[in-house]
C-alpha cells in the first residue's frame, strides 16, 4: 500500500450538504498522509464549518467570491505541492482501496496523465454513473458517451467494463492528475463555466502526447446533477454550446472544415426534437449555443490557437477511445443501447 503524501485531493465547494459524508469516506479509506484541500465557494458556510470541526486535518481554501466549480478546481490544482492531484467532486463517496490502482496506473505508465475510476450512482445499486460512468469516449462527430452509458441508456455494472482500458476523457467528478502535465498543457479553460472543462482538458493532454486511462480497480459513487438539474435550460445550453466549442478548440483543421456544417446542421435538429417533445425551453439552447459562437470568433481564435500549439503528430492522431462511426446513429437508429457495442474491448 502507498504512503499517499503524493496525491492532492482537491475538493471544490460550494454548500453541499454531502461534504460531510465525501470527507468521512476520503478519510477512512485512506492512508495518513493524504493531503486534502477543500477549495470553498462558498463563504465559509454552516457545512464547512461542522466539517471542520469534524476533520481538521483539512486544508481550506477560501474564495473571495463565487468563481464557480472550474475556477475553484484551478485554485486547488495551482496550490498543491505533490506530483499528483485528484480532483473530486463534493457530492462523492470514495470506497476501500480506492486511491491505491491509481497512483499504481500513472507510477506504472509514465505517459498517463489523466485517470478515472470506476464511478457508480448511490441511488440505485450497480447502476453507472450518468456524467462518468467507466470513463469516457467520443465518436467521430464530437458527440461524447462513456464507458456505462451511451445517451439516455445508463448500464448496470456486471463487470463488462472491468478492463484497464485508454480513454479519450476522465469525467470531472473524481479525475486523478500528473501535475506536470497539467502544468505543461494549462489548467481548466474557464470559459466553458461547466461541463466539458475536463473533456477539453483531456483532450489537450492527447495533443501534447499523454494518455488518459481507465482504472476500474478504483470505485467512487457520484450523486450528479446536483450544481444544475438534468433538464435545466442553462444545463442543456452549456452542454450544446461548449461540445461545439470543444470541437473548434481542439480538432485540426482538416476535420474541422467537414465536421462543423454537420454538427451545426444536427444542432438544428435537436432543436426540432426539443419542439416535438415538449421541451419548449430547451428549443432554444441549440439555436443561442450556435448564436454565441458567432459573437465570439475571436475568443474561440484565441483558444484554439492556444490548444493548437500542443500538437505533436502523434497525439493528434491517437485514436485511443474514438469511436469510427456516429454513435447517435448507432443509438436511435441501430437499437445499440451499449458503449461496448460500439467500441468492443479486447479481453485480457
Amino acid at each position: 500500500m502507498h504512503v499517499h503524501d503524493s496525491v492532492t485531493v482537491v475538493i471544490p465547494h460550494y454548500n453541499a450538504e454531502t461534504l460531510d459524508e465525501c470527507l468521512a469516506s476520503v478519510f477512512e479509506h485512506s492512508d495518513v498522509g493524504l493531503q486534502v484541500l477543500v477549495v470553498d465557494d462558498g463563504d465559509n458556510g454552516l457545512v464547512l464549518q461542522r466539517c471542520l470541526q469534524r476533520f481538521p486535518a483539512v486544508q481550506v481554501l477560501r474564495n473571495k467570491r463565487n468563481v464557480g466549480f472550474s475556477e475553484s478546481c484551478n485554485r486547488g490544482l495551482q496550490m498543491a505541492q505533490t506530483p499528483y492531484a485528484i480532483l473530486l467532486n463534493d457530492d462523492t463517496r470514495v470506497t476501500s482501496g480506492w486511491l491505491d490502482p491509481l497512483i499504481e496506473a500513472a507510477e506504472s505508465e509514465p505517459a498517463v496523465a489523466a485517470c478515472q475510476p470506476k464511478l457508480l450512482s448511490p441511488a440505485e445499486e450497480g447502476l453507472f454513473d450518468y456524467s462518468g460512468g467507466a470513463g469516457g469516449y467520443i465518436d467521430a462527430f464530437g458527440f461524447t458517451f462513456c464507458r456505462g452509458r451511451l445517451f439516455a441508456s445508463v448500464e448496470h455494472d456486471e463487470g463488462q467494463y472491468d478492463r484497464a482500458v485508454p480513454l479519450f476523457w476522465a469525467c470531472g467528478s473524481a479525475i486523478f492528475l500528473r501535475l506536470e502535465a497539467v502544468r505543461q498543457v494549462g489548467l481548466l479553460d474557464l470559459d466553458y463555466f461547466m461541463h466539458f472543462e475536463e473533456i477539453d482538458l483531456c483532450w489537450r493532454l492527447r495533443l501534447a502526447g499523454w494518455r488518459v486511462a481507465a482504472v476500474p480497480a478504483s470505485t467512487v459513487f457520484h450523486y450528479g446533477a446536483r450544481s444544475l438539474p438534468s433538464d435545466s435550460f442553462y444545463k442543456v445550453y452549456l452542454n450544446h454550446r461548449n461540445n461545439l466549442v470543444v470541437l473548434i478548440k481542439n480538432l485540426p483543421a482538416s476535420r474541422l472544415l467537414w465536421l462543423l456544417p454537420v454538427r451545426l446542421l444536427l444542432e438544428l435538429v435537436a432543436s426540432l426534437q426539443y419542439l416535438l417533445r415538449g421541451r419548449l425551453a430547451s428549443t432554444l439552447a441549440p439555436p443561442l449555443g450556435m448564436l454565441w459562437l458567432l459573437s465570439h470568433p475571436l475568443a474561440l481564435w484565441r483558444r484554439r490557437r492556444s490548444s493548437r500549439r500542443l500538437v505533436i503528430e502523434e497525439g493528434d492522431q491517437r485514436t485511443d477511445g474514438v469511436y469510427s462511426g456516429s454513435a447517435l446513429l448507432s443509438y436511435f437508429l441501430g437499437g445499440r443501447r451499449r458503449s461496448d457495442e460500439l467500441i468492443v474491448e479486447a479481453a485480457e
